[in-house]
This record gives C-alpha cells, structure tokens and sequence, in this order.
C-alpha cells in the first residue's frame, strides 16, 4: 500500500522552547495525523509518529548518546539530537537541517527520514508530501547512472545538495539543450566533458547508500536546486563560463547551482 505524509500548515507559530519560532504542521501519514514543524524549507517530523503510522517499528530513547532509536525486524535505526544524521543498519544519510527534541518528542527532517526509510518526499503547493515510491517508472539504468554522478560529483555532501546534483541532470533531460536520457547526459562531450567523474573515471564507483537514496529521491520528484541546468565546486574550479554566462540561484554545501 503507498503511504503518504502530507504536511500542511497549521495556525500556531510557537515562540518558547526549543522549536522557537518554527510554525506548526499537520502531517498525514496514511489515515493517521503526525505532529510537526516547518521552519526555514524544512519540514520535520516526529519521529516515533511517523514510524508508528508506517507501521512494525519500537520507538525508544537512548539517553547516554541522547538520540530516538527505533528497531524494525533486523533493522536499527538511529537518530541522535543536534545532529543532521539518520543511521540505517550502519548506513548514514546527513542533512545540513538538524533534529530536535521538543516537549519529549524527537523530530527529524521529513527529508532525511524519507531517504533513510525508502520513502520519497516531494514540496507542492500544499505542503511537504512524502509517500513510499514505486521506482519501476524508472528503468534500473535511470538509477544506475543516476546515483553514481550523485556518488561521484557530492559524495560527502549535505543530503540537499545530493538532491541539487541530481536535480541538474533531470533537469537537462528535460531542456532542448541537451540529451534526453540520463544516460545520454551523464555522457555528453557536446561542448567538452560535461560531468568530471567521466573523465578521472570515479563514475564508475559504486554509489555510496545515501547517493541511492538520493538518487530514488530526485526521481519521485525531489527538488532542492529548482531549474539548475549548472553547478560547480568554487574550491574545484574557478567555473568561469558559468559565472559569466549563466544566474546564480544558490550554493548547497561546497556546490553553487546556476539556472
């Protein structure tokens, strides 16, 4: 059965605490309601609500490492206060937004959860709507080549900017200015070599977890560098062309993305 979070704006903006500031949500997942914040384009969840209305997880609370650890089967998942991380049987998947406990409550960014629990989350004109995803509208080469220019282009980076990296090739399938398959972009010489991975070869690595997860992301629709058809690394490469011929929009991590 597809789950759907669907997050939409309640009344109450909170002023005390740790969630100052941060106005309140409601969250739909499947027939339950989930509590949570939205502040600064992120929506949070909570954490032990969100996996209850999923369904099969123990939620509880580690107080030496301060963090809500949740069990599922053979699965453990783990996420620590004041930290961008979710842990999944080992794995970590980072975000530059932090969770935060409030009146006893964990709550995480919906974004992150979605990537680290294989759901996919999408902002529309209503809200923020995370929903399990059936990826077989993608072929397995859309995922393939996908995750591993995420992998090799931000390996290391924020969650967010993952997204952005991948956001880019989607994007330019979808422009007459370059090819129409993701194989087909990761690929282009038109113009010169357009993604360095292809030519010192790290393309080729296999993608790290949260590069999939990513990767899944942008294809149900996930969007954190709107139109980006550009990006570069400032540290890498001094991206002149770029800088001069296309608009700046914005820089996630060590990336900045131009339209």
């Amino acid at each position: 059965m597809m789950r759907t979070f669907l997050c939409g704006f309640a009344a109450a903006v909170l002023l005390t605490g740790t969630a100052s500031a941060m106005e309140r949500v409601d969250v739909q997942v499947d027939e339950s309601s989930v509590s949570g914040y939205f502040s600064q384009g992120t929506t949070y969840v909570s954490l032990r609500e969100a996996l209850d209305a999923l369904g099969g997880w123990e939620v509880s609370w580690d107080g030496a490492s301060r963090s809500a650890v949740a069990s599922s089967g053979g699965s453990r998942l783990s996420a620590p206060v004041g930290s961008g991380t979710v842990t999944l049987n080992g794995e970590r998947y980072v975000s530059a937004a932090k969770t935060f406990l409030t009146q006893g409550r964990t709550y995480v960014p919906a974004r992150l959860l979605a990537a680290a629990c294989g759901t996919s989350a999408v902002w529309s004109g209503g809200g923020a709507v995370l929903k399990s995803q059936d990826f077989s509208e993608y072929t397995d080469e859309d995922l393939y080549w996908l995750s591993r220019i995420i992998s090799a282009e931000s390996q290391g980076e924020p969650l967010e900017g993952q997204i952005a990296v991948g956001n880019v090739v989607l994007n330019r399938v979808a422009s007459d200015q370059f090819p129409n398959t993701i194989r087909a972009v990761v690929f282009d010489t038109n113009n010169g070599v357009q993604f360095e991975p292809l030519s010192n070869g790290t393309l080729y690595n296999a993608p790290t977890a949260q590069s999939v997860a990513a990767a899944k992301l942008v294809l149900s629709g996930s969007s954190t560098a709107g139109g980006s058809l550009y990006f570069f690394a400032p540290a890498l490469s001094q991206g002149t062309w770029i800088r001069q011929n296309r608009t700046y929009l914005k820089t996630i991590g060590c990336h900045q993305f131009y339209l």
